[in-house]
């Protein structure tokens, strides 16, 4: 069943548009009077009722920013090719508008020595792996897994891998492989059966969903030191978002995270206006089942609401979306070095290659143009430091389309983090 309360959401919406830059007020259901979220300090406190005239906002603190000149992490396209049909793809079915291509084992190699080649013992280091189907070369994922843990080692440098992958062609060999080496598998699956199916077709117009539980199973059974989490692109034909966590932590996964498809390179299926309201109905019931297992100490692995709750408690402030050119970049199968894992074939946003070089000065300049405080209209926004902004490629490419959408549902975050504060503190020990 889709949830289309409308009240819902227009109160949320309008509640969460930006009044005051440097804070937000809200009312906080089942709770006595107000809160305060304070942007400059990430702080939500709470408070009697009041004048807003009189609520005194805490001044900035000082922004926390690793970025140091250093890479951190690599997401690798080694296999620019896919055997799915996804229409809405923003690799475009894997090839990035180009023809197919794979990564040489030389690149891969060359890469895992960029990204350790300036790591410091105690630190750690990420390599992620992507397509395409990144499984279309997996002895390239295995030779560079292996290098990376050999280097990481002799550095006393901790190594964490991840892949994203349709599923279609896990063995049980890869669930071996991954956890041997504690990699967080993600898995891309849009919907419950046919849903999944009118949205993940294989190139040929047959059905995935069947095949890919099939596949991953092995893994779900498997998983100890490795993690295998959900990843749903949300468009306006699936928006089911209960029906999908519920289903999804049934079969076992670790978690599951959903995502609006915002930027599609045909502009199909992306989600705009009452899409997004409908949505943020959707995940706002899953959080409130989220709290109801907070509650009850049953862990419940929506992945949204799970990393909402842990930055609001550490009182995260981010200057920007993600790591992207911020020590981290993608890396083409030619060996291009890109913003993100998104920006792979895409000149403008490129910084230099494997064989020549990184363009310091170019990425550098670049993430600068990027912060939040930067852009506009986030500079007047209560929301900026949790929000950071927006994911760079989605905004590039199709504007600021989900500023209501992201606002509303960091307004019910806070009111849930209240809550939970009060009701269900032991989730909060040890974050």
């Amino acid at each position: 069943m889709i949830i289309d309360d409308t009240s819902l959401t227009s109160r949320l919406i309008a509640d969460s548009r930006p009044r005051r830059a440097e804070g937000h007020l809200l009312h906080v259901p089942g709770m006595p009077g107000r809160a305060v979220f304070h942007t400059g300090s990430s702080r939500l406190q709470l408070i009697a009722p009041g004048p807003e005239a009189n609520v005194e906002f805490d001044p900035p603190e000082p922004m926390t920013d690793r970025m140091d000149g250093r890479l951190h992490a690599l997401s690798l396209a080694v296999a620019q090719k896919c055997n799915l049909g996804c229409t809405y793809c923003y690799a475009q079915q894997g090839g990035f508008g180009a023809p197919s291509k794979q990564m040489s084992l030389e690149l891969a190699l060359r890469a895992v020595e960029t990204l350790l080649a300036d790591a410091h013992a105690g630190e750690t280091a990420t390599l992620a792996f992507m397509g395409g189907e990144p499984l279309m070369a997996r002895n390239i994922i295995q030779s560079a897994t292996r290098h990376a843990a050999q280097l990481a080692e002799a550095r006393e440098v901790r190594m964490n891998f991840s892949l994203t992958t349709n599923g279609t062609m896990l063995t049980t060999a890869d669930a071996e492989f991954f956890e041997r080496y504690g990699f967080a598998v993600t898995v891309s699956l849009d919907g419950v059966a046919e849903t999944h199916d009118a949205l993940r077709p294989t190139k040929g117009g047959l059905g995935s969903y069947a095949r890919i539980l099939e596949r991953v199973r092995p893994l779900l059974d498997l998983q100890r030191q490795m993690q295998v989490s959900v990843r749903a692109t949300v468009t306006p034909l699936n928006l089911g978002l209960t029906e999908m966590l519920e289903e999804f932590v049934r079969l076992g996964f670790h978690s599951v995270g959903f995502s609006p498809m915002l930027s599609a390179p045909d502009g199909k299926h992306e989600m705009t206006g009452d899409a997004l309201e409908r949505m943020l109905a959707e995940m706002v019931v899953c959080g409130l089942r989220f709290e109801a297992a907070v509650s009850e100490g049953t862990r419940m692995p929506f992945l949204n609401m799970v990393n909402a709750m842990r930055e609001l408690h550490g009182r995260a402030r981010r200057p920007r979306p993600c790591g992207a050119a911020a020590g981290y970049l993608g890396v083409g199968a030619d060996g291009s070095l890109a913003a993100c894992h998104r920006f792979v074939g895409d000149e403008a946003h490129s910084f230099g290659n494997l064989q020549d070089g990184l363009d310091t000065a170019s990425v550098q300049a670049w993430e600068a143009s990027r912060r939040v405080d930067s852009q506009e209209p986030c500079r007047s926004c209560w929301a900026r430091y949790l929000c950071g902004g927006g994911c760079h490629y989605e905004v590039i490419h199709s504007g600021r389309t989900a500023c209501d959408f992201i606002r509303g549902w960091l307004h019910y975050c806070l009111q849930a983090y209240a809550r939970l504060s009060a009701d269900a503190p032991h989730y909060f020990q040890g974050s």
